[in-house]
């Protein structure tokens, strides 16, 4: 067929194609038995999936925080709560770091966007990594969450703004694994060896 004859061709179909712009299915969220409170399912689910809770002693969330952090080498961070501590090896994220800079990080700490409790999922994005690679190239990740900012499932993920007005947002569902090898479960392959959320209003 020549170029003519398929560009000829081409041109009858869009002149012949029906103007039919169908509205799209309403989609329902699939949220009727969730829970009232959705910080116990998304702790059951994080928990399957390798994650962990940072307990808050004392109703401190960042006095824990800091225990978790003190002495145990480079972190990584551009949470506002952790800045200004000099006993701290903190090396704050900034817009205009090289993404590798951040190799050398043994705990990075960043805070997520929302929750979702159906996966047990963290949603990070530009706005809170700053840094896209700060969200995996740390050895451990400690992610702040609010606990109001927890949606029942993706359903609820997905229609979040975050999905619509970033140019980066990932779901991070615990550390990294991978059981490919042997069947043998091992973390932190590819990514963070371990991830523990904190919940902390914003």
């Amino acid at each position: 067929m020549s170029t003519e004859s398929r560009a000829a061709i081409f041109a009858a179909i869009r002149a012949n194609r029906p103007n039919i712009q169908p509205p799209l299915p309403d989609v329902p969220f699939f949220d009727t038995n969730a829970p009232a409170d959705l910080v116990p399912p998304f702790v059951e689910m994080l928990g399957k999936m390798g994650g962990s809770v940072l307990e808050a002693k004392d109703g401190d969330p960042i006095a824990a925080l800091r225990a978790a952090i003190t002495d145990k080498g480079i972190i990584a961070t551009c949470v506002p709560e952790l800045h200004g501590d000099p006993s701290l090896r903190i090396r704050a994220i900034r817009p205009d770091m090289a993404p590798t800079s951040l190799a050398d990080v043994e705990i990075g700490v960043v805070r997520a966007s929302f929750g979702v409790a159906e996966t047990g999922t963290v949603c990070l994005t530009d706005d809170e990594l700053i840094v896209n690679t700060s969200g995996f190239l740390p050895q451990h990740l400690i992610v702040l969450l609010d606990p109001k900012q927890i949606v029942a499932n993706l359903h609820h993920a997905y229609n979040r703004p975050e999905m619509r007005s970033h140019n980066y947002a990932v779901f991070q569902t615990g550390p990294s694994a991978t059981a490919d090898i042997e069947g043998v479960l091992i973390h932190g392959a590819q990514g963070v060896r371990s991830l523990r959320v904190l919940f902390c209003p914003a």
